[in-house]
Protein backbone atom coordinates (compact mmCIF):
# COMPACT_ATOMS: atom_id res chain seq x y z
CA UNK A 1 0.00 0.00 0.00
CA UNK A 2 1.36 3.41 -0.92
CA UNK A 3 1.82 6.16 1.66
CA UNK A 4 -0.98 8.14 -0.02
CA UNK A 5 -3.42 5.20 0.15
CA UNK A 6 -2.51 4.55 3.79
CA UNK A 7 -3.09 8.22 4.68
CA UNK A 8 -6.53 8.25 3.08
CA UNK A 9 -7.50 4.89 4.70
CA UNK A 10 -6.53 6.10 8.16
CA UNK A 11 -8.62 9.26 7.66
CA UNK A 12 -11.67 7.29 6.62
CA UNK A 13 -11.68 8.94 3.18
CA UNK A 14 -11.64 7.15 -0.17
CA UNK A 15 -8.29 6.99 -1.94
CA UNK A 16 -7.87 9.12 -5.03
CA UNK A 17 -8.23 7.44 -8.41
CA UNK A 18 -7.47 9.06 -11.72
CA UNK A 19 -7.06 12.84 -11.78
CA UNK A 20 -10.30 14.66 -12.47
CA UNK A 21 -10.82 16.26 -15.83
CA UNK A 22 -10.04 15.19 -19.36
CA UNK A 23 -7.09 12.89 -19.90
CA UNK A 24 -4.37 13.63 -22.41
CA UNK A 25 -3.88 11.33 -25.39
CA UNK A 26 -0.31 10.06 -26.00
CA UNK A 27 -0.61 10.84 -29.70
CA UNK A 28 -1.41 14.49 -28.94
CA UNK A 29 1.60 14.71 -26.63
CA UNK A 30 3.83 13.21 -29.31
CA UNK A 31 2.51 15.69 -31.87
CA UNK A 32 3.03 18.63 -29.51
CA UNK A 33 6.53 17.50 -28.52
CA UNK A 34 7.51 17.34 -32.16
CA UNK A 35 6.14 20.84 -32.70
CA UNK A 36 7.48 22.55 -29.55
CA UNK A 37 9.98 20.18 -27.98
CA UNK A 38 9.34 17.98 -24.99
CA UNK A 39 9.48 18.44 -21.22
CA UNK A 40 7.93 21.32 -19.29
CA UNK A 41 7.32 24.54 -21.21
CA UNK A 42 7.87 28.09 -19.96
CA UNK A 43 4.58 29.54 -18.68
CA UNK A 44 5.24 32.98 -20.14
CA UNK A 45 5.52 31.48 -23.64
CA UNK A 46 1.97 30.09 -23.61
CA UNK A 47 0.73 32.53 -26.28
CA UNK A 48 3.72 31.73 -28.50
CA UNK A 49 2.84 28.04 -28.21
CA UNK A 50 -0.81 28.72 -29.03
CA UNK A 51 0.35 30.53 -32.15
CA UNK A 52 2.46 27.54 -33.13
CA UNK A 53 -0.54 25.21 -32.85
CA UNK A 54 -2.85 27.65 -34.68
CA UNK A 55 -0.32 28.03 -37.51
CA UNK A 56 0.14 24.27 -37.82
CA UNK A 57 -3.51 23.23 -37.53
CA UNK A 58 -5.39 26.29 -38.75
CA UNK A 59 -7.20 26.30 -35.39
CA UNK A 60 -6.80 25.19 -31.76
CA UNK A 61 -8.33 21.71 -31.39
CA UNK A 62 -9.35 20.95 -27.83
CA UNK A 63 -7.24 17.79 -27.69
CA UNK A 64 -4.12 19.80 -28.56
CA UNK A 65 -4.93 22.31 -25.82
CA UNK A 66 -5.22 19.49 -23.29
CA UNK A 67 -1.76 18.31 -24.30
CA UNK A 68 -0.43 21.85 -24.07
CA UNK A 69 -1.81 22.24 -20.55
CA UNK A 70 -0.17 18.95 -19.60
CA UNK A 71 3.22 20.02 -20.91
CA UNK A 72 2.92 23.44 -19.26
CA UNK A 73 1.83 21.74 -16.03
CA UNK A 74 -1.02 24.19 -15.57
CA UNK A 75 -4.81 23.69 -15.39
CA UNK A 76 -6.63 23.35 -18.68
CA UNK A 77 -8.79 26.28 -17.57
CA UNK A 78 -5.77 28.61 -17.77
CA UNK A 79 -4.97 27.54 -21.31
CA UNK A 80 -8.61 27.81 -22.37
CA UNK A 81 -9.16 31.29 -20.91
CA UNK A 82 -6.08 32.62 -22.68
CA UNK A 83 -6.88 30.93 -25.99
CA UNK A 84 -10.43 32.28 -26.04
CA UNK A 85 -9.45 35.82 -25.06
CA UNK A 86 -7.54 36.67 -28.25
CA UNK A 87 -9.32 37.21 -31.58
CA UNK A 88 -6.74 35.44 -33.74
CA UNK A 89 -7.15 32.06 -32.04
CA UNK A 90 -9.87 29.63 -33.14
CA UNK A 91 -10.68 27.16 -30.35
CA UNK A 92 -12.52 24.14 -31.76
CA UNK A 93 -14.36 21.57 -29.64
CA UNK A 94 -14.34 17.85 -30.40
CA UNK A 95 -17.76 17.97 -32.06
CA UNK A 96 -17.25 21.29 -33.85
CA UNK A 97 -16.24 21.76 -37.45
CA UNK A 98 -12.87 23.33 -38.10
CA UNK A 99 -12.87 26.77 -39.72
CA UNK A 100 -12.54 26.89 -43.52
CA UNK A 101 -9.06 26.61 -45.00
CA UNK A 102 -8.98 30.29 -45.97
CA UNK A 103 -9.89 33.25 -43.77
CA UNK A 104 -10.51 36.67 -45.27
CA UNK A 105 -10.46 39.52 -42.77
CA UNK A 106 -12.00 42.79 -43.95
CA UNK A 107 -10.84 45.81 -41.98
CA UNK A 108 -13.81 47.80 -40.73
CA UNK A 109 -11.94 50.67 -39.06
CA UNK A 110 -13.06 54.21 -39.82
CA UNK A 111 -10.70 54.86 -42.75
CA UNK A 112 -11.70 51.59 -44.39
CA UNK A 113 -15.38 52.27 -43.71
CA UNK A 114 -15.03 55.58 -45.54
CA UNK A 115 -13.48 53.69 -48.46
CA UNK A 116 -16.37 51.20 -48.76
CA UNK A 117 -15.31 48.32 -46.52
CA UNK A 118 -18.88 47.25 -45.71
CA UNK A 119 -19.83 46.97 -49.36
CA UNK A 120 -16.62 45.03 -49.96
CA UNK A 121 -17.46 42.66 -47.09
CA UNK A 122 -20.93 42.02 -48.51
CA UNK A 123 -19.56 41.32 -51.99
CA UNK A 124 -16.90 38.92 -50.69
CA UNK A 125 -19.37 37.07 -48.48
CA UNK A 126 -21.69 36.58 -51.45
CA UNK A 127 -18.92 35.72 -53.89
CA UNK A 128 -17.05 32.98 -52.00
CA UNK A 129 -17.86 29.36 -51.23
CA UNK A 130 -17.74 27.34 -48.01
CA UNK A 131 -13.96 26.85 -48.27
CA UNK A 132 -13.61 30.52 -47.33
CA UNK A 133 -14.85 32.48 -44.33
CA UNK A 134 -15.17 36.26 -44.37
CA UNK A 135 -14.78 38.13 -41.09
CA UNK A 136 -14.89 41.73 -39.94
CA UNK A 137 -11.59 42.82 -38.38
CA UNK A 138 -10.35 45.91 -36.52
CA UNK A 139 -7.69 48.28 -37.85
CA UNK A 140 -4.80 46.57 -39.62
CA UNK A 141 -2.54 49.62 -39.61
CA UNK A 142 -2.68 50.19 -43.37
CA UNK A 143 -5.14 53.08 -43.38
CA UNK A 144 -3.34 54.97 -46.14
CA UNK A 145 -4.38 52.24 -48.61
CA UNK A 146 -7.99 51.65 -47.51
CA UNK A 147 -9.95 49.49 -47.85
CA UNK A 148 -7.67 46.71 -46.68
CA UNK A 149 -8.20 42.96 -46.57
CA UNK A 150 -6.04 40.20 -45.14
CA UNK A 151 -6.08 36.75 -46.76
CA UNK A 152 -4.29 34.45 -44.36
CA UNK A 153 -1.27 36.62 -43.58
CA UNK A 154 -1.21 38.43 -46.91
CA UNK A 155 -2.63 41.94 -47.10
CA UNK A 156 -4.49 43.31 -50.09
CA UNK A 157 -4.29 47.10 -50.22
CA UNK A 158 -6.92 49.24 -51.97
CA UNK A 159 -8.90 46.02 -52.09
CA UNK A 160 -11.66 45.21 -54.55
CA UNK A 161 -13.67 41.98 -54.74
CA UNK A 162 -11.68 41.04 -57.83
CA UNK A 163 -8.24 41.67 -56.30
CA UNK A 164 -9.13 39.74 -53.14
CA UNK A 165 -10.49 36.75 -55.06
CA UNK A 166 -7.34 36.75 -57.18
CA UNK A 167 -5.21 36.41 -54.04
CA UNK A 168 -7.48 33.67 -52.69
CA UNK A 169 -7.18 31.72 -55.94
CA UNK A 170 -3.40 32.20 -56.06
CA UNK A 171 -3.01 30.27 -52.82
CA UNK A 172 -0.50 32.83 -51.55
CA UNK A 173 -0.95 33.36 -47.82
CA UNK A 174 2.41 34.80 -46.75
CA UNK A 175 3.04 38.55 -46.42
CA UNK A 176 4.75 40.56 -49.11
CA UNK A 177 8.13 41.58 -47.71
CA UNK A 178 8.92 45.29 -48.12
CA UNK A 179 12.42 46.43 -48.92
CA UNK A 180 14.21 47.69 -45.82
CA UNK A 181 17.66 48.74 -44.64
CA UNK A 182 19.21 45.58 -43.23
CA UNK A 183 21.93 45.42 -40.58
CA UNK A 184 24.91 45.38 -42.90
CA UNK A 185 23.78 48.50 -44.78
CA UNK A 186 22.78 50.23 -41.56
CA UNK A 187 26.20 49.64 -40.00
CA UNK A 188 27.95 50.76 -43.20
CA UNK A 189 26.17 54.12 -42.82
CA UNK A 190 27.38 54.49 -39.22
CA UNK A 191 24.65 52.56 -37.45
CA UNK A 192 25.32 51.09 -33.99
CA UNK A 193 28.16 53.53 -33.51
CA UNK A 194 26.15 55.29 -30.80
CA UNK A 195 25.40 52.04 -28.99
CA UNK A 196 29.10 51.15 -29.07
CA UNK A 197 29.93 54.46 -27.41
CA UNK A 198 27.37 53.72 -24.71
CA UNK A 199 28.66 50.23 -24.00
CA UNK A 200 32.29 51.38 -23.93
CA UNK A 201 31.53 54.13 -21.40
CA UNK A 202 32.39 56.92 -23.82
CA UNK A 203 28.82 58.17 -23.43
CA UNK A 204 27.64 58.51 -19.84
CA UNK A 205 24.17 57.15 -19.03
CA UNK A 206 23.22 60.23 -16.99
CA UNK A 207 24.25 62.47 -19.88
CA UNK A 208 22.10 60.45 -22.28
CA UNK A 209 19.06 60.82 -20.02
CA UNK A 210 19.68 64.56 -19.69
CA UNK A 211 20.04 64.89 -23.45
CA UNK A 212 16.72 63.20 -24.11
CA UNK A 213 15.06 65.47 -21.56
CA UNK A 214 16.58 68.56 -23.17
CA UNK A 215 15.41 67.36 -26.58
CA UNK A 216 11.85 67.14 -25.30
CA UNK A 217 11.42 63.55 -26.49
CA UNK A 218 8.13 62.12 -25.24
CA UNK A 219 6.35 58.80 -25.38
CA UNK A 220 4.90 58.70 -28.88
CA UNK A 221 2.57 55.75 -28.36
CA UNK A 222 -0.17 57.96 -26.98
CA UNK A 223 0.55 59.08 -23.41
CA UNK A 224 3.32 61.57 -24.16
CA UNK A 225 5.22 61.02 -20.90
CA UNK A 226 8.71 62.63 -21.01
CA UNK A 227 11.17 59.92 -22.03
CA UNK A 228 14.15 61.12 -19.99
CA UNK A 229 11.97 61.32 -16.87
CA UNK A 230 10.66 57.78 -17.41
CA UNK A 231 14.18 56.39 -17.81
CA UNK A 232 15.24 58.19 -14.63
CA UNK A 233 12.35 56.73 -12.65
CA UNK A 234 13.24 53.20 -13.71
CA UNK A 235 16.94 53.77 -12.98
CA UNK A 236 16.01 54.81 -9.44
CA UNK A 237 14.36 51.46 -8.70
CA UNK A 238 16.13 48.48 -7.18
CA UNK A 239 17.07 45.89 -9.81
CA UNK A 240 17.10 43.53 -11.49
CA UNK A 241 15.20 45.44 -14.17
CA UNK A 242 13.48 44.52 -17.42
CA UNK A 243 12.25 46.40 -20.48
CA UNK A 244 9.14 46.08 -22.64
CA UNK A 245 8.66 47.64 -26.07
CA UNK A 246 5.07 48.38 -27.03
CA UNK A 247 4.64 47.53 -30.69
CA UNK A 248 0.90 46.89 -30.41
CA UNK A 249 -0.02 49.79 -32.67
CA UNK A 250 -3.76 49.11 -32.65
CA UNK A 251 -5.28 52.60 -32.43
CA UNK A 252 -7.49 52.97 -35.53
CA UNK A 253 -5.85 55.32 -37.98
CA UNK A 254 -2.29 54.66 -36.74
CA UNK A 255 0.43 53.12 -38.90
CA UNK A 256 3.59 55.14 -38.25
CA UNK A 257 5.43 52.42 -36.31
CA UNK A 258 4.87 49.95 -39.14
CA UNK A 259 6.31 52.53 -41.55
CA UNK A 260 9.58 52.77 -39.61
CA UNK A 261 9.90 49.06 -38.92
CA UNK A 262 9.33 48.19 -42.57
CA UNK A 263 11.92 50.72 -43.76
CA UNK A 264 14.67 51.17 -41.15
CA UNK A 265 14.20 48.63 -38.34
CA UNK A 266 17.81 48.69 -37.18
CA UNK A 267 17.62 52.32 -36.05
CA UNK A 268 14.79 51.29 -33.75
CA UNK A 269 16.71 48.22 -32.54
CA UNK A 270 19.74 50.39 -31.75
CA UNK A 271 17.55 52.80 -29.78
CA UNK A 272 16.01 49.88 -27.92
CA UNK A 273 19.45 48.50 -26.99
CA UNK A 274 20.63 51.94 -25.83
CA UNK A 275 17.60 52.17 -23.56
CA UNK A 276 18.28 48.69 -22.18
CA UNK A 277 21.85 49.72 -21.41
CA UNK A 278 20.87 52.97 -19.69
CA UNK A 279 18.33 51.35 -17.37
CA UNK A 280 20.40 48.15 -17.04
CA UNK A 281 17.59 45.90 -18.27
CA UNK A 282 18.60 42.26 -18.16
CA UNK A 283 16.09 41.38 -20.88
CA UNK A 284 13.94 43.18 -23.44
CA UNK A 285 10.49 41.92 -24.41
CA UNK A 286 9.44 43.30 -27.78
CA UNK A 287 5.66 42.91 -28.13
CA UNK A 288 4.54 43.20 -31.76
CA UNK A 289 0.97 43.03 -33.03
CA UNK A 290 -0.01 39.98 -35.05
CA UNK A 291 -1.55 42.19 -37.75
CA UNK A 292 2.01 43.03 -38.88
CA UNK A 293 3.33 39.68 -40.20
CA UNK A 294 5.96 41.29 -42.41
CA UNK A 295 7.28 43.32 -39.49
CA UNK A 296 7.47 40.21 -37.32
CA UNK A 297 9.60 38.49 -39.97
CA UNK A 298 11.84 41.54 -40.43
CA UNK A 299 12.39 41.90 -36.69
CA UNK A 300 13.12 38.20 -36.22
CA UNK A 301 15.75 38.33 -38.96
CA UNK A 302 17.37 41.60 -37.90
CA UNK A 303 17.44 40.74 -34.18
CA UNK A 304 19.12 37.42 -35.04
CA UNK A 305 21.68 39.32 -37.13
CA UNK A 306 22.32 41.81 -34.31
CA UNK A 307 22.85 39.00 -31.82
CA UNK A 308 25.12 37.07 -34.20
CA UNK A 309 27.21 40.22 -34.66
CA UNK A 310 27.68 40.51 -30.89
CA UNK A 311 25.98 43.91 -30.73
CA UNK A 312 23.74 43.13 -27.75
CA UNK A 313 26.00 41.59 -25.08
CA UNK A 314 24.33 43.50 -22.27
CA UNK A 315 20.78 42.14 -22.61
CA UNK A 316 18.62 39.40 -24.08
CA UNK A 317 15.92 40.17 -26.65
CA UNK A 318 12.60 38.28 -26.69
CA UNK A 319 10.26 38.90 -29.63
CA UNK A 320 6.65 38.27 -28.62
CA UNK A 321 3.71 38.04 -31.02
CA UNK A 322 0.36 39.52 -30.06
CA UNK A 323 -2.85 37.74 -30.99
CA UNK A 324 -5.41 40.37 -31.91
CA UNK A 325 -6.33 42.40 -28.82
CA UNK A 326 -6.35 46.22 -28.93
CA UNK A 327 -6.37 46.34 -25.13
CA UNK A 328 -2.80 45.04 -25.12
CA UNK A 329 -1.68 48.47 -26.27
CA UNK A 330 -2.29 49.48 -22.64
CA UNK A 331 1.07 48.91 -20.96
CA UNK A 332 -0.04 46.76 -18.04
CA UNK A 333 -2.30 44.64 -20.28
CA UNK A 334 0.65 44.19 -22.62
CA UNK A 335 2.77 42.99 -19.69
CA UNK A 336 0.07 40.49 -18.72
CA UNK A 337 0.15 39.20 -22.30
CA UNK A 338 3.95 39.01 -22.29
CA UNK A 339 3.61 36.80 -19.22
CA UNK A 340 1.32 34.49 -21.21
CA UNK A 341 -1.99 35.60 -19.75
CA UNK A 342 -5.15 37.36 -20.86
CA UNK A 343 -4.50 41.03 -21.60
CA UNK A 344 -6.34 42.54 -18.65
CA UNK A 345 -5.15 45.96 -17.43
CA UNK A 346 -3.79 46.03 -13.89
CA UNK A 347 -5.00 48.30 -11.13
CA UNK A 348 -2.46 51.02 -10.31
CA UNK A 349 -0.49 51.76 -8.23
CA UNK A 350 1.94 50.08 -8.29
CA UNK A 351 3.03 51.31 -11.70
CA UNK A 352 4.91 49.12 -14.14
CA UNK A 353 8.08 51.13 -13.63
CA UNK A 354 8.05 49.67 -10.11
CA UNK A 355 6.28 46.32 -10.59
CA UNK A 356 6.21 45.22 -14.21
CA UNK A 357 7.12 41.99 -16.01
CA UNK A 358 7.44 39.13 -13.51
CA UNK A 359 7.12 41.69 -10.72
CA UNK A 360 10.32 43.49 -11.68
CA UNK A 361 10.80 47.21 -12.38
CA UNK A 362 10.14 47.60 -16.11
CA UNK A 363 10.81 50.35 -18.62
CA UNK A 364 8.07 50.55 -21.27
CA UNK A 365 8.64 52.52 -24.45
CA UNK A 366 6.93 52.82 -27.82
CA UNK A 367 8.55 51.98 -31.19
CA UNK A 368 8.82 55.53 -32.54
CA UNK A 369 10.11 56.91 -29.24
CA UNK A 370 13.06 54.51 -29.37
CA UNK A 371 13.54 55.12 -33.09
CA UNK A 372 14.60 58.73 -32.45
CA UNK A 373 17.03 57.92 -29.59
CA UNK A 374 20.22 57.22 -31.63
CA UNK A 375 19.66 60.23 -33.88
CA UNK A 376 19.04 62.60 -30.97
CA UNK A 377 22.22 61.41 -29.22
CA UNK A 378 24.30 61.82 -32.38
CA UNK A 379 22.87 65.15 -33.55
CA UNK A 380 22.28 66.69 -30.15
CA UNK A 381 19.23 67.68 -28.15
CA UNK A 382 18.88 71.07 -29.84
CA UNK A 383 18.55 69.48 -33.28
CA UNK A 384 15.38 67.65 -32.24
CA UNK A 385 13.95 70.30 -29.94
CA UNK A 386 14.19 73.01 -32.61
CA UNK A 387 11.97 71.14 -35.07
CA UNK A 388 8.60 72.01 -33.48
CA UNK A 389 6.14 74.80 -34.18
CA UNK A 390 3.42 76.66 -32.26
CA UNK A 391 5.34 76.21 -29.02
CA UNK A 392 5.97 72.47 -29.40
CA UNK A 393 9.30 70.66 -29.65
CA UNK A 394 10.52 67.91 -31.95
CA UNK A 395 9.32 65.96 -34.94
CA UNK A 396 6.07 64.01 -35.01
CA UNK A 397 5.08 61.23 -37.39
CA UNK A 398 1.44 61.89 -38.24
CA UNK A 399 -0.51 58.97 -39.73
CA UNK A 400 -2.93 60.77 -42.05
CA UNK A 401 -5.81 58.96 -43.73
CA UNK A 402 -9.34 59.61 -44.87
CA UNK A 403 -10.47 62.19 -47.41
CA UNK A 404 -7.08 63.55 -48.51
CA UNK A 405 -5.38 63.26 -51.87
CA UNK A 406 -2.12 61.82 -50.55
CA UNK A 407 -2.52 59.91 -47.27
CA UNK A 408 0.43 58.37 -45.43
CA UNK A 409 2.99 58.95 -42.68
CA UNK A 410 3.92 62.62 -42.65
CA UNK A 411 7.04 63.63 -40.72
CA UNK A 412 6.22 67.17 -39.63
CA UNK A 413 6.96 69.61 -36.80
CA UNK A 414 5.20 68.89 -33.54
CA UNK A 415 2.33 71.34 -33.12
CA UNK A 416 1.41 71.50 -36.80
CA UNK A 417 -2.30 72.04 -37.53
CA UNK A 418 -4.69 69.77 -39.36
CA UNK A 419 -5.15 72.41 -42.05
CA UNK A 420 -1.42 72.55 -42.66
CA UNK A 421 -1.18 68.78 -42.82
CA UNK A 422 -3.90 68.71 -45.46
CA UNK A 423 -2.56 71.59 -47.55
CA UNK A 424 1.21 71.23 -47.19
CA UNK A 425 1.74 67.50 -46.70
CA UNK A 426 -1.24 65.68 -48.23
CA UNK A 427 -1.85 67.57 -51.47
CA UNK A 428 -5.18 68.94 -50.30
CA UNK A 429 -8.54 67.23 -50.01
CA UNK A 430 -9.47 64.33 -52.26
CA UNK A 431 -11.30 65.32 -55.41
CA UNK A 432 -14.96 66.14 -54.82
CA UNK A 433 -14.62 66.38 -51.03
CA UNK A 434 -14.90 69.44 -48.77
CA UNK A 435 -13.20 69.43 -45.36
CA UNK A 436 -15.79 69.13 -42.54
CA UNK A 437 -14.17 67.46 -39.53
CA UNK A 438 -11.16 65.46 -38.35
CA UNK A 439 -9.93 63.08 -35.70
CA UNK A 440 -6.76 64.56 -34.15
CA UNK A 441 -5.69 61.40 -32.34
CA UNK A 442 -7.29 58.25 -33.68
CA UNK A 443 -10.47 56.63 -32.44
CA UNK A 444 -10.08 57.78 -28.84
CA UNK A 445 -8.84 61.34 -29.41
CA UNK A 446 -12.19 62.98 -30.13
CA UNK A 447 -13.53 64.75 -33.23
CA UNK A 448 -13.22 68.41 -34.13
CA UNK A 449 -14.97 70.44 -36.87
CA UNK A 450 -13.04 72.03 -39.71
CA UNK A 451 -13.62 75.40 -38.05
CA UNK A 452 -11.04 74.29 -35.46
CA UNK A 453 -8.44 73.10 -37.95
CA UNK A 454 -5.95 75.67 -36.65
CA UNK A 455 -5.53 73.93 -33.26
CA UNK A 456 -1.90 72.74 -32.79
CA UNK A 457 -1.69 68.95 -32.87
CA UNK A 458 0.39 68.06 -29.85
CA UNK A 459 0.08 66.93 -26.26
CA UNK A 460 -1.97 69.21 -24.00
CA UNK A 461 -2.42 72.86 -24.92
CA UNK A 462 -5.38 74.06 -26.96
CA UNK A 463 -6.21 70.53 -28.06
CA UNK A 464 -6.77 69.47 -24.46
CA UNK A 465 -8.88 72.59 -23.91
CA UNK A 466 -11.16 71.29 -26.69
CA UNK A 467 -11.54 67.99 -24.82
CA UNK A 468 -9.41 66.12 -27.35
CA UNK A 469 -5.89 64.67 -27.46
CA UNK A 470 -3.34 63.81 -30.10
CA UNK A 471 -2.52 60.36 -28.72
CA UNK A 472 -0.54 58.39 -31.27
CA UNK A 473 -0.86 61.21 -33.85
CA UNK A 474 -3.39 59.44 -36.07
CA UNK A 475 -5.28 62.09 -38.05
CA UNK A 476 -8.36 61.02 -39.99
CA UNK A 477 -9.88 63.66 -42.29
CA UNK A 478 -13.66 63.70 -42.85
CA UNK A 479 -15.63 65.47 -45.56
CA UNK A 480 -19.08 66.67 -46.49
CA UNK A 481 -19.84 63.19 -47.80
CA UNK A 482 -19.51 61.59 -44.37
CA UNK A 483 -22.31 60.95 -41.87
CA UNK A 484 -21.10 62.04 -38.43
CA UNK A 485 -23.51 59.69 -36.67
CA UNK A 486 -22.11 56.77 -38.65
CA UNK A 487 -18.55 57.91 -37.90
CA UNK A 488 -19.13 58.03 -34.14
CA UNK A 489 -21.02 54.72 -34.19
CA UNK A 490 -18.18 53.01 -36.06
CA UNK A 491 -15.74 54.14 -33.38
CA UNK A 492 -17.98 53.08 -30.49
CA UNK A 493 -18.50 49.64 -32.07
CA UNK A 494 -14.73 49.29 -32.17
CA UNK A 495 -14.47 50.00 -28.45
CA UNK A 496 -17.33 47.61 -27.70
CA UNK A 497 -15.62 44.78 -29.59
CA UNK A 498 -12.20 45.50 -28.08
CA UNK A 499 -13.26 45.96 -24.44
CA UNK A 500 -11.49 43.31 -22.35
CA UNK A 501 -14.67 42.94 -20.27
CA UNK A 502 -12.92 43.33 -16.92
CA UNK A 503 -14.92 46.32 -15.68
CA UNK A 504 -18.66 46.97 -15.94
CA UNK A 505 -18.53 50.66 -17.01
CA UNK A 506 -16.57 49.78 -20.13
CA UNK A 507 -18.01 46.34 -20.88
CA UNK A 508 -21.68 47.29 -20.49
CA UNK A 509 -21.22 50.98 -21.20
CA UNK A 510 -19.88 50.54 -24.72
CA UNK A 511 -22.61 48.00 -25.51
CA UNK A 512 -25.33 50.33 -24.24
CA UNK A 513 -23.81 53.27 -26.11
CA UNK A 514 -23.85 51.32 -29.38
CA UNK A 515 -27.54 50.50 -28.84
CA UNK A 516 -28.44 54.14 -28.17
CA UNK A 517 -26.30 55.43 -31.04
CA UNK A 518 -27.90 52.98 -33.47
CA UNK A 519 -31.17 54.90 -33.14
CA UNK A 520 -31.98 57.38 -35.95
CA UNK A 521 -32.00 60.24 -33.41
CA UNK A 522 -29.84 60.25 -30.31
CA UNK A 523 -31.04 60.69 -26.73
CA UNK A 524 -28.48 63.28 -25.68
CA UNK A 525 -29.22 63.19 -21.93
CA UNK A 526 -28.87 59.42 -21.70
CA UNK A 527 -25.70 59.39 -23.78
CA UNK A 528 -24.08 62.16 -21.74
CA UNK A 529 -24.92 60.37 -18.49
CA UNK A 530 -23.49 57.12 -19.85
CA UNK A 531 -20.34 58.86 -21.09
CA UNK A 532 -19.74 60.40 -17.65
CA UNK A 533 -19.97 57.02 -15.93
CA UNK A 534 -17.59 55.42 -18.41
CA UNK A 535 -15.04 58.22 -18.14
CA UNK A 536 -15.11 58.32 -14.34
CA UNK A 537 -15.34 54.63 -13.45
CA UNK A 538 -13.53 52.57 -16.10
CA UNK A 539 -10.31 50.87 -15.02
CA UNK A 540 -8.14 51.89 -17.97
CA UNK A 541 -7.90 54.32 -20.84
CA UNK A 542 -10.04 52.27 -23.22
CA UNK A 543 -13.26 52.80 -21.29
CA UNK A 544 -12.24 56.28 -20.16
CA UNK A 545 -11.60 57.48 -23.72
CA UNK A 546 -14.29 55.52 -25.58
CA UNK A 547 -16.94 58.28 -25.15
CA UNK A 548 -14.66 61.01 -26.56
CA UNK A 549 -15.89 60.77 -30.18
CA UNK A 550 -19.50 60.59 -29.00
CA UNK A 551 -19.18 63.65 -26.75
CA UNK A 552 -17.35 65.58 -29.48
CA UNK A 553 -19.97 64.87 -32.12
CA UNK A 554 -22.83 65.91 -29.81
CA UNK A 555 -20.96 69.13 -29.00
CA UNK A 556 -19.89 70.17 -32.48
CA UNK A 557 -22.63 68.56 -34.59
CA UNK A 558 -25.82 69.03 -32.50
CA UNK A 559 -28.01 68.08 -35.44
CA UNK A 560 -27.42 64.42 -34.49
CA UNK A 561 -29.53 64.87 -31.35
CA UNK A 562 -33.25 64.26 -31.07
Amino acid sequence: MTAQENRFRSSGRKALGKPKGRGVEPTDLEWLDELLGGDALARDELIEHLHAIQDAEGCLPMARLVALAHRHRIPMAEVYEVATFYAHFDVVGDDEARPPATTIRVCDSLSCMLAGAEQLYTALEAGTDDTVRVLHAPCMGRCQSAPVVEVGHRHVDNATPESVVAVVESGERHPEMPSHTALEAYRAAGGFRTLAKCLSGELDADAIVSGLSDAGLRGLGGAGFPTGRKWSLVRETTGPRLMAVNGDEGEPGTFKDRHYLESNPCQFIEGMLIAAHVVEAEAVYLYMRDEYPAVLKILADEIAAVEAAGLSPHTTIHLRRGAGAYICGEESAMIESIEGKRGLPRHRPPYVAQVGIFGRPTLVNNIETLYWVPEIIERGAAWFADQGTNGSTGFRSYSVSGRVRDPGVKLAPAGITAQSLIDDYCGGMADGHQFVAYLPGGASGGILPAAKADVPLDFGGKLAEEGCFVGSHAVVILSDQDDMQAVALNLMKFFMEESCGQCTPCRNGTEKAVALMSEPEWDGDSLRDLATVMMDASICGLGQAAPNPLVSVMKHFPEVLA
